[in-house]
């Protein structure tokens, strides 16, 4: 990014070659100003998420929208999100950072309040996908101020604030919709924006400095590359959250986006490869560890953002809790890392970074394997301590991971290494989310199948069981034996159904593990940070 302020430039001047020397350059005190706030508003975009999809039931029935239609009302807003984010270094370029970031903070500010007064499906649709659009730029650009503006000896600490919003507002905007919901009214998961926001605001007005813009970069754009990459990624993210619900590729719909997906991304992939001045600077990949990183990022998304969406359907489905009960066992994979994440960058500073990513991922794949056996009565208490261990796994990853990813990156080449860490990070997240929805409901099938084996009619225990739940039922009002009987039947099936989505849910847990276990090999790829010193952006 090459329009970035001469905030840092004391601290990103010094001379590679240049003899270590005991003190570190002074960091303006605006350089931080303008980090802490981009990284706040990195949270509100990421939090907005989950405070949403923790209220979306709630929302649905205040808007008159059916399950099916309802479930639009995130996925506007996640196509517009993964559409922009690898569009934010080439318009902040073209707009200047302070420009383009100002404007989309304070749009995703107003759509944010217009969302709360949305009438109807059709409005809420729309003012999501624009609330996205703004909102996914805050998440890149807060990356890319922190691997610009802050030396590489201060990038940790940087780091550890985008961690807040990388892992810790995953975790605990459950938490956050569920208590604003239940408490005060759907309207206020989307209010909740507005006084952090205006700090945000606040805090960027002061901290970035103005610098010309570059509207001639406009007609310079790759847009061929621009218009396949909307289109395929937006194709494809709507395939991943619509796929399971419409039967995947028995429904002509996914099946058309599937190949307009297949047919835009290939078309991008060749024009970035090919053209003089790229949109993405995807030889970026060939770097060992940026590539390495690229993948365990990936898998990270999955984990981070599959947890977050199995767990509340397990509460839900299963113990039957509210928004609200479900926010408060998924505070104990939040509230840990806002104490922990600060103290990561001491750790990286003590350690090889690669210790501390593997121990990091080893932790949250123990925190799903310790939930492969789930029963009945695995509730709030049994959640405890997986919950304690996936926070302190998540904790551990994020900072020292995009820092030992992104070290070598060139001043050139930020936008784009930041628009392909976060793009990859949440399309981990898509993809994990429809692989474990999938999987719930295959898993289901067939655990319900073996276990109905066991229920036959022609198996003593199964016909005693009935003759008491009929008993029951007709003891309970119901005089007709018959149907006392079939009551007592059905009344089997739920419970057999019931059963079978427990170990389903199981299933998706050791899955979840297993995906880590592949991020934490992928990390053993990773250079000694001792070889990554001589390069960066500084």
């Amino acid at each position: 990014m090459t329009a970035l302020q001469p905030t840092a430039n004391a601290a990103n001047t010094a001379p590679l070659t240049a003899p270590a020397t005991p003190a570190t350059p002074a960091i303006p005190a605006k350089t931080w100003i303008a980090v802490i706030g981009s990284t706040l508003g990195a949270f509100m975009a990421v939090l907005n998420i989950q405070i949403v999809n923790a209220s979306l039931a709630d929302v649905q029935g205040a808007i008159g929208a059916g399950i099916d239609d309802g479930g639009w009302i995130s996925t506007s807003y996640l196509i517009a999100e993964i559409v922009v984010i690898p569009l934010s270094g080439w318009l902040a370029q073209v707009f200047s950072v302070r420009i383009y970031l100002l404007t989309n903070a304070f749009l995703f500010l107003v759509f944010s309040a217009a969302c709360a007064l949305a009438q109807d499906l059709p409005q809420m649709i729309a003012l999501r996908a624009v609330q996205g659009f703004t909102g996914g730029v805050l998440i890149p650009m807060a990356f890319t101020l922190i691997i610009t503006l802050l030396p590489k000896a201060k990038q940790p600490i940087g780091l550890a604030l985008f961690a807040l919003s990388a892992t810790f507002a995953p975790a605990i905007g459950p938490t956050i919709g569920g208590y604003l919901t239940e408490n005060w009214g759907w309207q206020y998961i989307f209010y909740v924006n507005l006084v952090p926001g205006a700090v945000m605001i606040a805090m960027l007005y002061v901290s970035l400095d103005p610098s010309p813009m570059k509207l001639s970069l406009i007609r310079q754009g790759d847009w061929l590359g621009i218009i396949t990459m909307a289109i395929g990624l937006a194709a494809l993210q709507t395939v991943l959250e619509e796929g399971n619900k419409d039967d995947w590729l028995g429904s002509p719909f996914i099946v058309r986006l599937s190949v307009i997906a297949a047919v835009a991304l290939t078309a991008f992939l060749i024009v970035e490869f090919t053209v003089e001045k790229p949109l993405l600077n995807l030889r970026l990949l060939a770097r060992r560890n940026f590539g390495f990183g690229m993948l365990a990022n990936f898998l990270l998304g999955i984990a981070l953002y599959g947890s977050v969406f199995i767990l509340p359907q397990y509460l839900s489905r299963i113990q039957s809790y509210n928004a609200e009960q479900i926010g408060m066992v998924l505070a104990w994979t939040g509230l840990p890392q806002l104490l922990l994440i600060p103290l990561v960058p001491r750790l990286m500073q003590r350690f090889d970074p690669r210790i501390i990513i593997s121990v990091g991922f080893a932790l949250f794949a123990g925190s799903n394997f310790m939930n492969i056996f789930m029963t009945n009565d695995y509730a709030t208490e049994q959640l405890f301590w997986p919950n304690i261990v996936r926070a302190i796994g998540q904790a551990l990853v994020m900072a020292p991971l995009s820092a030992v990813a992104t070290a070598g990156i060139e001043l050139e080449n930020a936008g784009s290494a930041s628009a392909l860490f976060n793009m990859m990070r949440n399309l981990g997240g898509a993809v994990g989310i429809a692989v474990l929805q999938t999987v719930l409901t295959k898993r289901e099938q067939y655990h319900s199948n073996v276990l109905m084996q066991s229920v036959s009619v022609l198996e003593q225990a199964t016909r005693t069981r009935i003759e008491q739940l009929t008993q029951y039922f007709m003891n309970h009002g119901i005089a007709d034996p018959a149907s006392a009987a079939n009551r007592a039947i059905g009344a089997i099936g739920k419970i057999v159904q019931k059963q079978a989505y427990i170990l389903a849910f199981s299933d998706t847990f050791y899955l979840l593990g297993v995906a880590l276990i592949v991020a934490l090999a992928a990390t053993l790829f990773l250079k000694k940070p001792g070889q990554l010193a001589g390069g960066g952006a500084h």
